[in-house]
């Protein structure tokens, strides 16, 4: 009753006192306080081209290495008593086929280890910054492969060069998802993924190149210096925002606004700088990024891997997509030597590559693009892939059947192009079947579990079949026919009930206006200021 009633405050007149060291740290924020920035240099056209150039060298470095040039052959000493000295990584190092697989494979111990490392990460610091570490792994790792002296050295250097891959392969996809135009979604990512064949294609012609007329490790050295100025580009260019995650700057300007807020008088003081800035008067003091425990990381990625492995639709997908890559990253390994074998061609890594490049792209776009036309759904993207395996497997099948070289020849390129069309497809699936901010965990454990699970067995294991049946046709068959069995799975999932999430709003989004900075989507923008006009979307 007698109690006096608070004066009103006089916000013109009400002065906060900023501490020297905390207005040098809003100086380095000025993205979310002050006037925006200009905006990226990055169109979504540019952004696909430079991830398509990436992934490119990514796989030209795979198919390099698989090629009669830079793997070579190993030493012999046949009874007749004329010694050959071998060429390539097995003639210098004098490996068997087990130990020739575990290089092929060597780079997944590095990516299953920075795989999920990189996709935590995105969720404190800027994607595009993570992509450029991981790039400058990568370029070095490579030129070290040039540099190795023996099998272990370049062993190491191609589990580094894994690590150098997991950034790229966990964040690319999720900003192509992003940026892409919504009828064209599956079809961009067709395009990203078909760089996938034609690297592993262009790989084999560049390693059998520059292996066959300098040396081997010429091949690493050149990779090296075409990868160099994209690392030095994730660095220089302004980061991209990813849908799912508040950006980087705006945690550091909650961060350096609390501050002052605990200067101007603590909880009792009238609204601070960082309650305007939310938009809201908040109870509960935000935490700086130093400020968070490790522990959290640890928790919230095993809250997510839960959700991940209890979702049955990401599940059969991944399982689906282990069978076919199983068979995928044999062919690509293994290929040239055993068209060399079986049909004796004279340029079996031309062969290979000249197939695998025509039919990699055509067929990867076209998956992209059918599905486009079929309505991208998730259901839609089951049946593309089932019917297109059982197809693709059937003609390969046939291929190694034949023994005619040109009748082979025919059903192989047929087959190539079917297997080929699930690359958009299987994508998508696991873009769109889990919510925004975990894409690039979801990209993560799924390139981890193809490779761990898929290509990096199968390599050393073919090897080891060959090596007791002798019989490249024959093994060549045995491994084709596991195709079926991801046709079959892919068709369980076709009667799942899968659910578009790409839409859904993320738990962990702060509520921030007035954001303007560079870090915004490309083709729209994802948050809006409340208090001023919105911005014109980038087209």
């Amino acid at each position: 009753m007698g109690e006096e009633e608070p004066k009103p405050v006089d916000e013109s007149n009400t002065s906060v006192v900023v501490p020297l060291e905390t207005e040098t740290e809003m100086e380095g924020i000025p993205t979310a306080l002050s006037t925006p920035a200009k905006p990226s240099w990055f169109t979504p056209k540019r952004l696909l081209g430079i991830f398509c150039v990436i992934n490119l060298l990514n796989y030209v470095d795979r198919g390099a290495i698989a090629s009669n040039g830079v793997n070579g052959s190993r030493r012999s000493c046949p009874k007749s008593g004329t010694c050959s000295s071998g060429s390539g990584l097995q003639g210098d190092f004098n490996i068997n086929n087990f130990e020739d697989g575990v290089i092929s494979s060597a780079f997944m111990v590095g990516l299953l280890v920075a795989s999920p490392i990189f996709a935590t990460l995105a969720k404190s610091v800027n994607p595009f910054r993570l992509i450029g570490v991981g790039l400058s792994v990568w370029t070095l790792a490579t030129a070290g492969c040039g540099l190795s002296i023996n099998f272990w050295s370049i062993a190491v250097c191609r589990m580094f060069v894994g690590v150098g891959e997991a950034s790229f392969i966990s964040l690319a996809a999720p900003f192509i998802d992003d940026n892409a135009p919504v009828a064209q979604k599956t079809a961009w990512l067709g395009i990203f993924y078909m760089c996938i064949p034609s690297g592993i294609a262009l790989g084999y012609v560049y390693g059998g190149l520059v292996g066959n007329h300098f040396s081997w490790r010429y091949a690493f050295f050149g990779e090296a210096i075409l990868m160099l100025p994209f690392a030095v580009l994730g660095f220089v260019m302004k980061p991209l925002q990813l849908k799912g995650f508040s950006p980087a700057e705006s945690k550091k300007a909650l961060t350096a606004v609390s501050q002052i807020q605990d200067v101007s008088g603590g909880k009792d003081a009238p609204l601070s700088i960082k309650e305007e800035f939310t938009g809201q008067g908040s109870k509960k003091p935000f935490r700086s990024i130093g400020a968070c425990c490790n522990l959290d990381h640890f928790s919230k990625f095993g809250e997510d891997m839960k959700v991940l492995l209890f979702d049955k639709v990401y599940v059969v997908n991944v399982l689906g997509y282990i069978a076919y890559n199983f068979v995928i990253g044999a062919y690509s390994y293994w290929g040239p030597k055993a068209g060399y074998n079986i049909y004796h061609m004279a340029n079996a890594d031309l062969m290979f590559g000249g197939i695998t490049i025509v039919c990699g792209i055509l067929g990867t776009l076209a998956g992209g693009y059918v599905l486009d036309l079929m309505t991208s759904t998730i259901s839609n993207a089951f049946k593309l892939l089932s019917v297109a395996t059982f197809l693709g497997a059937s003609f390969c099948f046939g291929a190694f059947c034949f023994k005619s070289l040109y009748g082979f020849i025919a059903l192989f390129s047929v087959g190539e192009l079917l297997v080929f069309a699930t690359q958009g497809p299987v994508n998508y699936v696991c873009l769109h079947c889990v919510k925004p901010s975990l894409r690039p965990l979801s990209m993560a454990m799924s390139t981890v579990s193809i490779h761990i699970f898929g290509d990096v067995p199968s390599s050393p294991l073919v090897g080891v079949l060959q090596d007791h049946v002798k019989n490249w046709r024959e093994t060549a068959l045995i491994l084709t026919s596991i195709l079926f069995l991801a046709s079959g799975i892919w068709f369980i999932g076709i009667f799942l009930h899968g659910v578009d999430r790409f839409n859904e709003e993320s738990d962990e989004l702060p509520i921030i206006v007035n954001e303007r900075s560079n870090t915004t989507p490309l083709l729209e923008e994802r948050v809006e200021n409340v208090n001023s006009p919105a911005e014109p979307s980038w087209h």
